[in-house]
């Protein structure tokens, strides 16, 4: 983020529009909350990422705005803001509702913590509503399509696909996200109790139960997969392993399985989300309590795991209009 030290720079109409010095106040209060996020309650790297970007966005607005610190700011400011993300200024789209939702989160965590220190008398975030987003059912596969994913992962038996079985197993068994799956050091596995100790966001520890199959492919690569990879690196206490060695990367881990995706012949886009939206889908439509996939999701409110039961009621329906004789 720049700060008063930035000079403007001139500009035609065709170009960018031209830099606006940040005042240090603001520059400051959002380093603050930042560095707050960061070493107090230990966010996830990728939301620091996140607010940072949007904050950027966020102080050049009230630059321009004339707002030279926090106390200045008034709801009119961040209403205002908000309207802009949504309907693009020059050189920046417009973002969608979901993408608006978020930023506003940064803005509001901001202006919260702000109020709370002391540093501004009021909150002028609080009564600024996010935008709609449309309800978004998450996407899932079937079992059977699962099990067509798994054995195209495991094709050829090497290190390499060993390795992507048992992780893959890892994402449906345990409902693991992808930064949680590639996170897993040795440590965090009992085989022995089939359990797996994942970190979610904030660093929040959960204990989630492995079945038979995933502590199968776990041990089958433990063994005969991830020695033959180690020797290549120098030496990490990581589970899953690249091709060098080291830690595996989430962009490995994504291309590894739209491979095993092209190879079972599943069109549309698969993710590592996709097997996390299964897990949670097949597990609630076997008569599996809500809150008990909430607690395996490790989801901070039971509203947002209650998004999954509509899943179950669009299979529902759609297994009623094929099967029952009345259904057309």
């Amino acid at each position: 983020m720049s700060t008063d030290a930035t000079q403007p720079t001139p500009a035609d109409e065709s170009a960018a529009p031209a830099v606006v010095p940040v005042p240090r106040e603001l520059a400051r209060a959002v380093r603050g909350w930042l560095d707050h996020l960061d070493v107090e309650r230990g966010v996830a790297r990728n939301t620091l990422v996140s607010y940072t970007r949007d904050l950027d966005r966020y102080l050049d607005y009230l630059a321009r705005a004339g707002v030279r610190g926090p106390g200045e700011v008034t709801e009119a400011h961040v209403a205002g803001f908000l309207a802009q993300v949504r309907s693009g200024s020059p050189g920046r789209m417009p973002l969608s509702a979901p993408s608006a939702a978020r930023t506003l989160v940064a803005v509001r965590g901001l202006h919260r913590f702000l109020a709370l220190e002391g540093k501004t008398s009021t909150d002028p975030a609080e009564g600024v509503r996010p935008p709609k987003t449309p309800l978004r059912l998450p996407k899932a596969i079937g079992v059977t399509e699962v099990e067509r994913l798994l054995a195209a992962a495991s094709l050829g038996d090497t290190a390499l696909s060993l390795r992507d079985r048992a992780l893959f197993e890892v994402l449906y068994g345990a409902g693991a996200r992808i930064s949680e799956a590639i996170g897993l050091d040795i440590d965090d596995l009992d085989l022995d109790e089939g359990t797996v100790r994942l970190f979610g966001k904030g660093s929040k520890e959960r204990i989630v139960p492995l079945g038979r199959y995933a502590r199968e492919a776990v041990t089958a690569y433990l063994v005969r997969g991830r020695p033959a990879l180690a020797g290549r690196g120098k030496g990490t206490p990581a589970v899953f392993l690249g091709a060098r060695g080291a830690r595996l990367s989430r962009q490995t881990a994504w291309a590894a399985l739209a491979a095993a995706g092209e190879r079972a012949g599943l069109g549309g886009h698969l993710s590592p989300h996709t097997l996390r939206h299964s897990f949670a889908t097949h597990l609630l439509e076997g008569g599996a309590d809500v809150r008990v996939v909430q607690e395996l999701l490790g989801h901070a409110s039971v509203t947002t795991t209650q998004i999954y039961t509509m899943v179950t009621v669009a299979r529902l329906r759609e297994v009623y209009a094929e099967s029952h004789p009345r259904a057309r």
